[in-house]
């Protein structure tokens, strides 16, 4: 009978060309086809496996040998240390995406309502991370496909957070008329025509939730533009962008008058997260 210590060093070499984290992305799957956790890999290194194990082990590393994301594979990712529950009707959470979580951190309060709209939710990760945080915060958040917003509800079932509305919507279309503290995205801002969604994960995740028209800048604008006439005076505009569109971004953001206009950079020191704050004048 094959041994995990065996089993794991030949599936990392199978998965060396699809994985920059083969032998962690083995890990995973036999722990997942195991129902056991990593620790035990490490304690029972020459443990036999047994038949059931191997073929449902060998199942899964086939779905990962043909590209198919870890985190659809398990079903699940980590963010801001809680586990949500992933499909592939939602995109992958990333790390990057923690930025928004600690700019917002820093501009809501902890000791009084404040309301906040997180727009294309996904998977819940930004308003679900947001409200357990801030158990004050009066949260709402949209998407437009049934299918991810169901993936964020059970996230905030999962959580127990009761904080959150959830609104099925394009953007602001169908959301009550209300006033927002705090308007945050992560939004589709990849050009249609970019190479990189034809390579590794972003293959396997929803098209309409990675690129969007005008090389990437479409849905920045409507959401930047639609904002002004949903936020409180002096209120606060956070969305995620890609490395290569701090100029315009940040142009948008100053041709549409907002104040203190400033882009945060993330994990990796690329530009990610522009702000802005809203200062009504007369005109508005």
């Amino acid at each position: 009978m094959q041994r995990i210590k065996s089993v794991l060093r030949d599936a990392a070499d199978a998965l060396a060309l699809v994985s920059d984290s083969a032998l962690l992305d083995a890990e995973i799957l036999l722990c997942l086809a195991l129902n056991k956790p990593r620790s035990h890999l490490r304690a029972w290194p020459d443990k036999p496996l047994q038949p059931e194990h191997l073929n449902a082990f060998k199942a899964l590393l086939e779905q990962r040998k043909n590209g198919v994301p870890i985190a659809y594979i398990t079903g699940n990712r980590e963010f801001w240390s809680r586990d949500f529950l992933v499909t592939p009707d939602v995109l992958i959470p990333r790390p990057d995406t923690e930025l928004l979580i600690e700019l917002s951190l820093k501009l809501i309060p902890t000791d009084k309502p404040f309301k906040i709209i997180d727009l294309g939710t996904g998977s819940g990760i930004i308003s679900i991370t947001l409200a357990a945080e801030r158990p004050l915060a009066q949260l709402s958040a949209t998407d437009f496909s049934p299918a991810a917003l169901r993936i964020a509800q059970l996230n905030a079932e999962k959580h127990h957070i009761d904080n959150i509305k959830f609104y099925l919507s394009d953007w602001f279309a169908d959301i009550p008329s209300t006033k927002f503290n705090l308007i945050i995205s992560n939004p589709p801002y990849i050009a249609e025509d970019d190479e990189h969604l034809q390579q590794g994960d972003v293959r396997f995740e929803p098209r309409t939730a990675l690129s969007a028209k005008e090389q990437g800048l479409g849905d920045i604008k409507i959401i930047a533009n639609a904002a002004r006439n949903h936020l409180e005076p002096y209120g606060h505009l956070l969305i995620e962008h890609g490395y290569n569109q701090l100029q315009q971004v940040q142009t948008l953001f100053k041709n549409l008058h907002y104040d203190k206009v400033q882009t945060y950079t993330d994990l990796s020191g690329q530009p990610r997260v522009t702000y802005g704050q809203f200062t009504p004048n007369d005109s508005d």
